[in-house]
């Protein structure tokens, strides 16, 4: 087949990536097209075929309000030879068009036969069920009140341009039945849920990712998850872990990493908060140099793994529609703590290997870490409850499914 793969943009780490990076896998010979592309910002692209178009003059910087140009970027490019089209997408990526979408509405197509899968992770956020958060918090600082007006001021022509764009992927695909909720609400389209890849194997109670040769325990492998050599004990030590709290993440406004802050401030509980983003100062500032809630930049996977290993919990206060990093959380035997909405329902178990609260506020995550300390979690049952969501078990599903639209 002829396959060409399809995103957003690609300008630095996340969630989104990591499904592109494994469909890139699958496909290395396929080309990668997208708006904007920062090889800075993400490594794992060099070798592949990354095409951009006009959009790449912009600076990254002003991705965020380029929504429109980039839904007239997409839904011009011509991929119509195509076999099979992927776009993998949580904005205007879906707005290609299909040589069979073409064929079928009676336009000019090199491929007839050629159709579109739309790995969607879920409706464009700004313009459906994340609008009014946006409004409140565009995130663009004094520039805000400027945003907010012109973005309510079009808001309306940009969902029905997106709605119409929706219509045009022959298959979607999504990552948690919430997405696949959202997807029937706004779109009207039906949606099969395949959970994105993780990788588990690389998490999972620090498989293999002890080197010093000192632990009696685990002889230098850590697969008892029980490691006690030089380095783990010392980094335990250091980040004093036995009675930390972790949340890693970048660091933008509605990822809610302030509840974090304040409910830890609020339970007097400590607080490791890893990651990098526009909101750090903000965080930092909302700490108010206590010596309960630290700071680190993003650390190697190996480091993060051996960190949530041995922390207390891991917090995770955002509402998103799946949440890569707290099923790596769980898969290292860190019990989640997480809103109780969103992606997060497919894979923490109330009690059994974290808890959910209610309401996005800090008083309620102080009170589920409250409730969270007088239960106990097993951390191989912990670990063991997200074995479903390795990135094998994402290939085989998703050549199965592939398979069968083809043919």
């Amino acid at each position: 087949m002829k396959v060409a793969l399809v995103c957003d943009w690609l300008t630095n780490v996340g969630g989104a990536e990591k499904v592109l990076l494994e469909f890139h896998k699958l496909y290395p010979k396929a080309p990668i097209f997208t708006s904007k592309y920062d090889p800075k910002g993400i490594t794992w692209f060099k070798k592949a075929d990354v095409r951009t178009g006009w959009l790449q003059i912009f600076p990254t910087k002003m991705r965020r309000v380029l929504g429109p140009l980039r839904q007239r970027y997409f839904s011009h490019l011509d991929l119509s030879e195509y076999d099979l089209i992927i776009s993998v997408t949580g904005a205007e990526a879906k707005s290609v068009k299909s040589g069979k979408w073409l064929h079928e509405k009676g336009k000019k197509s090199k491929n007839p036969a050629g159709i579109h899968i739309s790995y969607c992770h879920v409706p464009t956020q700004y313009y459906w069920q994340m609008y009014d958060e946006y409004v409140k918090n565009p995130g663009f600082g004094i520039l805000n009140p400027f945003v907010r007006f012109f973005f309510k001021l079009f808001v309306r022509p940009l969902r029905s341009a997106d709605f119409k764009a929706a219509q045009r992927p022959d298959y979607y695909v999504t990552i948690s039945k919430y997405a696949r909720g959202a997807i029937k609400q706004y779109y009207g389209r039906e949606a099969t849920v395949i959970h994105p890849p993780v990788e588990i194997e690389d998490f999972m109670l620090c498989n293999n990712l002890c080197k010093c040769q000192e632990c009696k325990n685990c002889k230098g492998n850590n697969k008892s998850g029980n490691c006690q050599c030089g380095c783990c004990s010392q980094l335990v030590e250091n980040l004093d872990l036995a009675r930390t709290y972790v949340t890693t993440s970048r660091q933008v406004n509605w990822k809610r990493i302030d509840l974090a802050v304040r409910a830890c401030l609020m339970a007097q509980r400590h607080l490791l908060v890893i990651g990098e983003g526009p909101e750090h100062k903000k965080l930092v500032k909302m700490a108010e140099g206590s010596s309960l809630v630290r700071f680190l930049p993003l650390q190697e996977k190996d480091d993060l793994a051996r960190i949530l290993r041995f922390a207390r919990g891991y917090l995770f206060p955002s509402f998103e529609p799946f949440g890569i990093a707290p099923v790596e959380a769980l898969a290292a035997g860190c019990p989640v703590i997480a809103y109780g909405q969103g992606g997060a329902l497919d894979y923490v178990r109330d009690g059994k290997n974290g808890v959910l609260f209610p309401k996005q506020s800090a008083k309620s995550l102080a009170e589920a870490i409250l409730r969270f300390e007088k239960m106990k979690f097993d951390s191989k049952k912990v670990s063991e409850s997200v074995k479903e969501y390795a990135a094998e078990r994402f290939d085989k599903e998703i050549r199965e499914y592939i398979d069968e639209k083809v043919k």
